[in-house]
C-alpha cells in the first residue's frame, strides 16, 4: 500500500469536506472516514489596534423556522430538468409529500418530498450542489 496515495485521499477529503471515502481495486481496499467528536484546539490572536472583537451583539442571528434536510449524499437539483421551472419558489405554500427538489445519488433521481405544510422561506443551496445527509435544504417560514 503507497503511503503517498493515502495522503493525497486524506488532502482531498480535507479540501472538500468529505467524511467518507471508500476506494477498491482488484488488489486493495481503503476506506477513510472522519470523525468530529472534538473541536482542534486553536489559538487565538489578540486584536489588533483599532478593531474591536466581535461581541454578542454582531454575530449573525439564526434564522426562526423548521428546516427540510437532505436524507442522502448527492447532488440537489431544483427542477425535474434543466429547461423546467422549479419545483418550489421562495413564498410558495407546499403540503407534506410535494417535491422539492430531486437528490441524484448513483445515477438514481430521488424526490425530495416536503415532511410538512407550510411556506418556503428560503432555499439553503444552490442547484446541482452536493448536499450531505443531513444538511438543511429548504427552511420553512416561522
Amino acid at each position: 500500500m503507497d503511503i503517498e496515495k493515502i495522503r493525497t485521499l486524506i488532502a482531498l477529503m480535507e479540501e472538500s469536506e468529505l467524511v467518507n471515502l471508500e476506494i477498491s481495486s482488484d488488489d486493495e481496499h481503503i476506506s477513510l472516514t472522519r470523525h468530529y467528536d472534538a473541536p482542534a484546539p486553536t489559538m487565538m490572536a489578540a486584536p489588533a489596534a483599532g478593531i474591536a472583537p466581535i461581541t454578542a451583539e454582531e454575530k449573525p442571528a439564526v434564522k426562526a423556522g423548521s428546516v427540510e434536510t437532505s436524507p442522502m449524499v448527492g447532488v440537489y437539483y431544483s427542477a425535474p430538468s434543466p429547461n423546467d421551472p422549479p419545483f418550489v419558489k421562495v413564498g410558495q405554500k407546499v403540503q407534506a409529500g410535494d417535491t422539492l427538489g430531486i437528490i441524484e445519488a448513483m445515477k438514481i433521481m430521488n424526490p425530495l418530498e416536503a415532511t410538512q405544510s407550510g411556506v418556503v422561506d428560503e432555499i439553503l443551496v444552490d442547484n446541482s450542489e452536493v448536499v450531505q445527509f443531513g444538511q438543511p435544504v429548504i427552511r420553512y417560514r416561522a
